[in-house]
């Protein structure tokens, strides 16, 4: 297996003068998760979690915040976040268009369905749209083998997918959006 390395040394890390772990973060990880556990380590997992749940991402500045209240290494926070799928390092799109790239999905057609997708959105698996309203990504199972291809968009499974009904999707959703500001 080939090791991916990181540019970690050489990273800009943009700060702003807020702090993303509040007082009230570092209050709850002191009462709530670290007496549940041995070492400061062990709360790493929830302070990312609480994060990412408060910004819908994981800022650096956020990542150094957490590294020093938990007194653990950066590069020990910057692992485990980025190891993790379901940690997001960028900010992510309004809606989230994830594809399922399993075997059963990929035997079904995944592969087109992710080409309309890109091809409809003009981003690349793993970007946002440059307004900001779509991040499409790739998952290794959404657990509907028996209706692929599949896609989760925002919280709504979508079946028995092909090209056609994946670019209608987008458009569904665009359309929902301008009903709501129009």
């Amino acid at each position: 297996m080939a090791w991916i390395t990181k540019q970690s040394a050489t990273t800009k890390i943009e700060r702003r003068d807020e702090p993303y772990l509040t007082a009230d973060m570092r209050r709850e990880l002191d009462e709530k998760y670290l007496p549940r556990f041995e070492v400061k380590k062990g709360a790493l997992l929830p302070a990312l979690h609480m994060i990412q749940h408060h910004y819908g991402w994981i800022p650096r500045q956020a990542m150094l915040e957490i590294s020093e209240h938990l007194q653990i290494a950066p590069s020990e926070v910057y692992d485990t976040a980025s190891f993790y799928e379901e940690y997001w390092l960028n900010p992510k799109g309004k809606h989230l268009v994830q594809v399922c790239r399993s075997i059963a999905c990929e035997f079904c057609g995944q592969r087109e369905v992710t080409e309309a997708f890109k091809s409809k959105l003009g981003i690349d698996v793993g970007e946002t749209t440059d307004d900001g309203r779509f991040t499409l990504v790739e998952l290794e199972c959404l657990g509907s083998c028996g209706t692929a291809p599949v896609a989760l968009i925002d919280e709504t499974l979508y079946e028995n997918l092909t090209p056609d009904k994946a670019s209608r999707l987008i458009d569904k959703v665009a359309d929902a959006d301008a009903g709501e500001h129009g």
